[in-house]
């Protein structure tokens, strides 16, 4: 029980700094994504904004449309500026992603590769916010909703 109280006052106390560290660790993690894509680094192949191949909307690659939402998106959530309309715009991107990309492979996260994608929408739709120590706090401190 002793255990269980220092554990409630440490995450009680330390909300904050816990917060800000969760929200940068998936926004940098996301990040990656978009730069295997826009950059082709990180094992990954650049995609280009009008291709010939791959999946397309009005000749515009997807998956170059997904790499500015990864790496930009990701970036404004490091750094908590318009975070709640960012997570929630790449909540979205992921939920597609796993229904375009995943999906159609099996139904199953677990046999068509589409946990991550599950995982970033949940993380994104659920648990982001600016939180009280972010760029949306310290620019508009009665404009954000706080967390």
């Amino acid at each position: 029980m002793l255990h269980h109280k220092r554990v409630e006052s440490l995450r009680k106390n330390y909300f904050d700094v816990f917060y800000v560290f969760f929200r940068a660790f998936a926004g940098l993690l996301f990040m990656q994504h978009g730069a295997q894509k826009l950059f082709g680094v990180l094992g990954g192949q650049a995609q280009l904004l009008f291709v010939n191949e791959g999946l397309r909307v009005f000749g515009i690659n997807l998956f170059f449309l997904a790499g500015i939402i990864e790496f930009f998106g990701g970036l404004l959530i490091v750094i908590g500026l318009f975070t709640v309309p960012v997570s929630f715009f790449v909540a979205i991107e992921m939920i597609l992603a796993y229904f375009i990309v995943h999906f159609p492979i099996a139904v199953s996260p677990a046999q068509n590769s589409g946990e991550l994608a599950l995982l970033y929408f949940i993380v994104f739709i659920f648990a982001m916010g600016p939180g009280k120590l972010s760029l949306d706090v310290i620019l508009c401190n009665e404009c954000v909703v706080k967390k």
